[in-house]
């Protein structure tokens, strides 16, 4: 089965009650049982639920993966990885990350007992010299949030299996409609299914695929135990979403490719992050491992705060928000809004200067958001 049918078919199966096209949404906490133990397959839908089961499948499907597990975000899904770990263990994580996810490593799960390692993973000769016997993880954005980096997922795989290390990839900017993480090497694949995968901003959910079973029977362990689950009503939501990811995805790479363009000839624009340029660090690695470059577009502006307060609050197109991937534009400001956790010294070493602006370029007409770029700047 090809992707674009995926999306609509994938891992779903036929209603037997009513013939139903779309997976009911089971808004039910329990099921009848006829006798003590003996049920239908469904006892408690923090454990089980259908509707999100059908999203489990859809998403293992989409990743080439044999499970899927559905949360209450990409937070609780990443909180259920870092679960599998101990006090002492280390992970060596990106350094140019979602802010969520940095706090979540350094402000939570540091207090525990791990130990996180940031680094510049495009640097592959330099990790070798970071993984220690305490080592059990890479933990890896691309393209990264908000600078838009790009790892390349095989190699780093390589390294993984020589070490014996876990490689797990959030793949929230790419969507599997770009860019398959299992196929290139990686044990655990992360979305913030809030973003792209749904696609309206109506939903927060996060998303895990992976093939390995005992990796697969403690991270259900993970899920059921902690309860950080989605309601059916959310993976109703999504998987109507995913249903139309490909034609999303089409359109927000048009339109950032004619954004990204006019960007960098623009006289009151510095640096423009995109990796479909070919002077784009990585450019040859993204070619590869990703069919297009995404929609998500970050650059520079020539000026300080001030002008860059200005510029975002002048959009009448996009808007002026947190998040991304959702089917309308949104201009956000990393430094003090998506990554202000991260601390200003750290920010600034990995570029999230005071005069970076992160574009997720929507799927409107492009000549409307092209237009409303030229009046927010000038």
């Amino acid at each position: 089965m090809k992707f674009n049918t995926k999306t609509i078919h994938g891992g779903q199966i036929k209603e037997k009650a009513y013939g139903a096209v779309m997976p009911p949404i089971y808004q039910t906490s329990t099921y009848s049982q006829k006798s003590p133990g003996e049920h239908s397959g469904y006892e408690y839908s923090r454990t089980q639920n259908p509707t999100r089961h059908a999203l489990e499948r859809s998403i293992a499907s989409l990743e080439n993966a044999k499970y899927g597990l559905a949360f209450s975000s990409g937070l609780s899904a990443i909180d259920a990885i870092m679960k599998l770990f101990s006090p002492g263990d280390e992970i060596i994580s990106t350094n140019d990350l979602y802010g969520g996810s940095y706090r979540l490593f350094e402000k939570v799960f540091k207090k525990f007992g791990l130990k996180f390692v940031f680094t510049d993973l495009r640097n592959l000769n330099e990790i070798e010299n970071l993984i220690s016997s305490k080592t059990k993880l890479i933990w890896v954005e691309t393209p990264t949030n908000p600078m838009i980096n790009i790892v390349d997922i095989e190699d780093l795989s390589k390294i993984c299996k020589t070490n014996n290390l876990l490689l797990a990839v959030d793949n929230t900017f790419s969507t599997p409609f770009l860019q398959k993480p299992i196929d290139l090497g990686a044990d655990i694949v992360m979305h913030s299914a809030t973003k792209f995968l749904a696609g309206h901003s109506d939903v927060i959910l996060g998303l895990l695929a992976l093939s390995n079973d005992e990796l697969a029977e403690k991270l259900f362990f993970m899920q059921n135990s902690s309860g950080a689950i989605c309601g059916p009503m959310d993976s109703f939501l999504t998987l109507r979403g995913i249903k139309t990811l490909h034609v999303r995805m089409q359109r927000h790479c048009e339109n950032a490719r004619v954004i990204a363009n006019y960007l960098k000839k623009h006289d009151k624009v510095d640096d423009v992050y995109w990796p479909g340029f070919e002077n784009h660090p990585n450019h040859n690695i993204a070619k590869s491992q990703m069919n297009d470059f995404g929609g998500m577009i970050s650059f520079t502006v020539k000026g300080n705060f001030d002008l860059v307060k200005r510029i975002t609050s002048s959009f009448k197109v996009f808007t002026l928000a947190e998040s991304l991937g959702g089917v309308e534009s949104l201009v956000n400001h990393p430094a003090t809004m998506t990554h202000a956790s991260i601390p200003k010294e750290e920010r600034d070493k990995i570029g999230i200067t005071d005069n970076l602006i992160r574009l997720s370029v929507g799927i409107e007409d492009i000549s409307d958001l092209v237009d409303d770029i030229k009046q927010a700047i000038n």
